[in-house]
C-alpha cells in the first residue's frame, strides 16, 4: 500500500434526509478539511440525501468545493443508486487524484454471496469503491478484490476497505462472546445510533493490536487481501472522551 492510495473522506452533509446540515456545522467540518486539500490531497465526501433535487445540489456544492462526492440515497449505505455516477468515465484509476466519483457500500448483507457482489460492483462505472473486509463473515480474498477493480465500461478502479478504529463492533470476528457482559476496560459507552458499536479507548495496547500492531490484526488481513487502501472510520473518537 504507498502513499499515493490513503483516503481521506470525511462526510460533510450539505442535505441530510429532511434537514439541511447547519451551516455552523458543514463550516467547521470543511475548516479541517482545508488544511489537506491545501496540501493537494483528493478530499472524498459521502452526504445522505433523499431526492434527486438533493443529490443534484451534493454534487454541486462538493464540485464548488473542490471535492470529489458521493450522494448516498440510504444512510446504511447498502445499495447502490439506481443512477449512474456522478462524472462518469471510462479512464483507469490508478491514484484517488485521478478519481472523479466513489462508491460507498460497506453494508453488503442484501447479497446472497460475494459472488452477487461482484457481479454487482463489476456492473458500475464507479472510479472508486469504498466497501466491507467482509461479507456474511466470509472475506474478500485477494483475487476477488482483483475482479472487483473492472469497472463496466472497461476501465479499471481504487478498491478501498472500510475499517473502523474508533468502534468496536460486536459482530466483527475478533469479538469475544465474554465481552457482552464482561466487558474490557478498553470498551466505553455504545453508539446510541448504531446499536453494537462501542466506543473504545484508542489509545490501548490491546485494540491496537486487534486493529494494527499484530500479524493477524485487522489491518493485515487487508493488506494481504491487496486492497489499494483504507478507509479510517471514527477518527472523531477523541470527541466523546473529551466531553
Amino acid at each position: 500500500m504507498t502513499p499515493q492510495a490513503l483516503l481521506m473522506c470525511f462526510s460533510v452533509a450539505h442535505n441530510t434526509f429532511y434537514t439541511a446540515t447547519y451551516i455552523e456545522n458543514s463550516a467547521y467540518l470543511q475548516r479541517f478539511l482545508a488544511v489537506p486539500k491545501n496540501a493537494g490531497k483528493t478530499i472524498l465526501v459521502t452526504d445522505y440525501t433523499s431526492t434527486t433535487s438533493k443529490m443534484a445540489d451534493s454534487y454541486r456544492k462538493s464540485a464548488a468545493a473542490g471535492y470529489v462526492s458521493y450522494a448516498a440515497p440510504n444512510r446504511s449505505l447498502d445499495i447502490i443508486p439506481a443512477t449512474s455516477p456522478n462524472n462518469v468515465n471510462a479512464a483507469d484509476i490508478a491514484t484517488l487524484n485521478q478519481a472523479k466519483n466513489f462508491l460507498y457500500l460497506i453494508n453488503p448483507q442484501g447479497y446472497s454471496s460475494k459472488a452477487a457482489f461482484i457481479q454487482a460492483i463489476r456492473a458500475t462505472n464507479y472510479d472508486a469503491v469504498v466497501m466491507d473486509l467482509f461479507l456474511n463473515d466470509e472475506l474478500f480474498k485477494a483475487a476477488e478484490v482483483e475482479q472487483l477493480r473492472v469497472k463496466a465500461n472497461g476501465g479499471r478502479r481504487m478498491v478501498v476497505c472500510y475499517m473502523s478504529i474508533g468502534e468496536a463492533e460486536d459482530y466483527r470476528y475478533y469479538w469475544q462472546e465474554s465481552w457482552t457482559k464482561n466487558r474490557p476496560s478498553w470498551i466505553a459507552g455504545e453508539n446510541p445510533d448504531w446499536p453494537g458499536n462501542y466506543k473504545v479507548k484508542y489509545w490501548d495496547e490491546e485494540w491496537q493490536g486487534l486493529i494494527y500492531k499484530s500479524q493477524d490484526s485487522y489491518l493485515q488481513k487487508i493488506l494481504a487481501s491487496k486492497f489499494d487502501g483504507v478507509y479510517l472510520d471514527i477518527i472523531d473518537a477523541f470527541e466523546y472522551f473529551e466531553n
